[in-house]
């Protein structure tokens, strides 16, 4: 693609044009990896914010919206790279999806397979009158079918917006009319914690309002009687399975959008992200094959043909959620590799699931949410006795890697994640990025010569997303936009976007640019939402949502830091802290805790004050909790993130917020039982210490 050309921001506004230049450069090398119908012309458009009003007293500024655009011209298509591209080069026979639903049946698509039903699905979309340009929203469990279609709907140019089956049917509704989709692909249901949950009410209930769908295909997966609109509703078997094997790919340009993906909602009305063809292709290969240690050099541009062909890859994200769509269907596909999904929740029928798993496919590299490794300490202990590790009854030595993804990890479960899986010596990547970033940011990466245990260097720090990777640039900043200083908290901005990133908001381009970019836009800075500090060796710490902190008599505390040092408590498995008002000090530190079965047996005032002498030691008395609550679970988004403002609403017994977003939306009614919380239909005895 040597034609390419570079357009640049006017010179006051520019960096330096070496380091741009060279930064486009790597990306255009990293295009390489992929199949392209014809090259780009531009390999980088970026118009910046500009102000247009300065507005008066009471008025905001006027900017304009930024256009950001990769690889303009260059025509390619998402589903061929991710699957006939392989198969013409002889791969056909090699597993592309291992298959595991939770009731234990097992199924294995070979990239030939996924190729057959890619096209199937492809031809019965477009027998369903669906063509490029029109949107279609999947709500489905982590089955093949979600796999199939989502490749389906990239290789006629539909744009895609996949929808957590666990959602309520007032979150799909949202999904459905905001996006004007066309389609609704859905199931009969889904089996979670060990039983068939009914899906197809909520699908109903969904779309029976004004909107434009025009059909419901229905996978059948649980076999339930299920509702059914004749003329509207359609049995993937009889659409799908029926159609034929055989579709032709078209290329779209690198523009063309490709998904709309949700954020989880914690801060009002969720956002439709647009992600586009071309550029988050690119990044999420190569970024797949960095961190999943498919290359040998950051720099590569060209996998390890032995490391690929070994690879066993598991995402365990929910097909839903930006981590699955980057690390569990794009980028494994892009890059060839073998990967596992599995339907049910990890500790169905027994908390070993996962390990077992693990041992049955052989997979090489894990990557899950902290909260997910926190339930694991929960279930065998932070420090399991001889006999009783995961290792000890399940083999895990296929295990070359191992990786956290959602919020920042706390170091208590990074250690027991390398020391229980993988065995003590795997690299751990701690990821950070988002689903506006679209791919990875920033991480340590397998490649790093401190994962040799022979070249003396120092292993990355526990919970440290360390540095930004190749082609990306991250800073940590003040409100002026000055560096802060070393160890001293500051706003985390991405100073060198990458392709992957958004584009817009879907139908409201103004809330791009208040939400990202009105406060650095002029810069060229991206600002993430997360507060961070450096340390003195340039390394990066993610110090989680700049509004999750708790400011006690003017000392801002970082809720994520608090929470690990309650987590570092042997009786601790899990914590959520949040502000509470408070008449001395402004706020006071509410935690909830999720205490291991020990704990029970405790006497609990005893406990709360260990408890809070426990931060004291490890942080200073200026965090120390004035209450502390036990529940059974603190209420998560399906990214693993900790929805610290209902914290404090239960607590503090005022109107809750929108809680569609919740993976497990019935620990908002414990914890309103527990609190006495208004919301609360039945009450549970209180556990709070002031």
């Amino acid at each position: 693609m040597t034609a390419s050309t570079t357009r640049t921001p006017p010179a006051d506004q520019a960096p330096p044009i070496e380091d741009e230049a060279a930064r486009i450069a790597f990306w255009e090398r990293q295009a390489g990896r992929l199949d392209w119908a014809s090259p780009w012309h531009t390999a980088h458009t970026f118009e910046r914010p500009r102000l247009l009003e300065a507005g008066g007293p009471e008025d905001e500024p006027r900017y304009t919206v930024p256009r950001i655009e990769w690889f303009t011209g260059g025509r390619l298509n998402a589903a061929h790279n991710c699957v006939d591209r392989h198969v013409e080069a002889g791969f056909g026979a090699k597993p592309a999806l291992l298959f595991e639903g939770e009731p234990g049946d097992r199924r294995t698509l070979t990239y030939a397979d996924l190729q057959a039903e890619v096209s199937r699905a492809a031809n019965a979309l477009a027998a369903l009158g669906i063509g490029p340009g029109d949107r279609v929203v999947i709500y489905l469990p982590v089955i093949p079918e979600t796999v199939v279609i989502t490749l389906a709907c990239a290789r006629i140019g539909a744009v895609h917006s996949l929808v957590f089956g666990g959602f309520s049917s007032e979150a799909l509704r949202f999904r459905v009319e905001d996006t004007g989709a066309k389609l609704l692909v859905t199931s009969d249901g889904q089996f979670r914690r060990g039983r068939a949950v009914a899906v197809k009410e909520n699908a109903d209930a969904a779309v029976a309002g004004e909107n434009a769908i025009e059909h419901v295909l229905v996978v059948r997966r649980t076999g339930d009687a299920i509702p059914w609109t004749p003329g509207r509703d359609v049995w993937w078997h009889e659409a799908v399975d029926r159609a034929s094997a055989v579709h032709e790919a078209r290329p779209f340009d690198a523009e063309h959008p490709l998904f709309v993906i949700y954020t989880s909602g914690t801060t009002g009305r969720p956002k439709g992200l647009v992600h586009t063809t071309g550029g988050y292709l690119v990044q999420t290969a190569y970024t797949h094959a960095l961190l999943f240690d498919l290359v040998e050099h950051e720099d590569d541009a060209v996998n390890d043909p032995a490391r690929v062909a070994d690879a066993v890859h598991w995402c365990t994200a929910d097909l839903a959620w930006v981590t699955a769509h980057t690390y569990e269907i794009y980028g494994p596909l892009l890059n060839g590799v073998t990967q596992v999904i599995y339907e049910g929740t990890p500790q169905t029928p027994h908390p070993g699931r996962h390990f077992e798993i693990i041992e049955r496919y052989g997979v090489t590299t894990y990557y899950t949410a902290p909260t997910l490794v926190r339930s694991h300490m929960g279930a065998f202990g932070s420090r399991p006795a001889p006999g009783q590790r995961p290792a000890d009854r399940w083999d895990l030595g296929s295990i070359r890697l191992v990786g956290t993804v959602g919020e920042s990890v706390n170091p208590e479960a990074w250690e027991w994640l390398r020391r229980e899986v993988g065995a003590g010596t795997a690299p751990v990547i701690d990821t950070w990025w988002q689903s506006e970033t679209g791919a990875c940011v920033m991480s340590p990466r397998p490649q790093d010569p401190c994962w040799d245990s022979g070249s003396g260097d120092a292993a990355p720090k526990p919970g440290c997303a360390t540095r930004a990777l190749p082609g990306l640039s991250t800073a940590v900043v003040d409100a002026g936009g000055s560096p802060t200083p070393d160890g001293e908290q500051g706003l985390l901005v991405v100073d060198g976007i990458g392709p992957s990133a958004a584009r817009t908001v879907w139908g409201d381009p103004q809330r791009f640019l208040d939400s990202y970019w009105r406060q650095f836009g002029e810069r060229g800075w991206f600002l993430s939402g997360d507060g961070a500090r450096r340390d003195a060796d340039g390394d990066i710490t993610v110090l989680g949502r700049v509004d999750d902190v708790i400011n006690v008599s003017g000392h801002r505390l970082s809720t994520i830091e608090i929470e690990s040092a309650l987590v570092s408590h042997p009786h601790v498995i899990e914590a959520g802290t949040a502000p509470t008002a408070d008449p001395l000090t402004g706020h006071a530190v509410l935690a909830f805790v999720v205490l291991t079965a020990e704990a029970a047996e405790l006497d609990a005032d005893a406990l709360a004050a260990e408890l809070r002498a426990h931060v004291a030691e490890r942080i200073g008395p200026i965090a120390k909790p004035k209450h502390v609550i036990a529940v059974p679970e603190v209420p998560k988004t399906r990214s693993g993130k900790i929805m610290r403002r209902l914290l404090t609403q239960l607590f503090e017994h005022t109107t809750l917020g929108d809680i569609t977003s919740l993976q497990n939306a019935h620990a908002v009614a414990q914890i309103a039982g527990i609190t006495g919380h208004p919301s609360a239909e039945g009450r549970e005895t209180a556990h709070v210490r002031p």
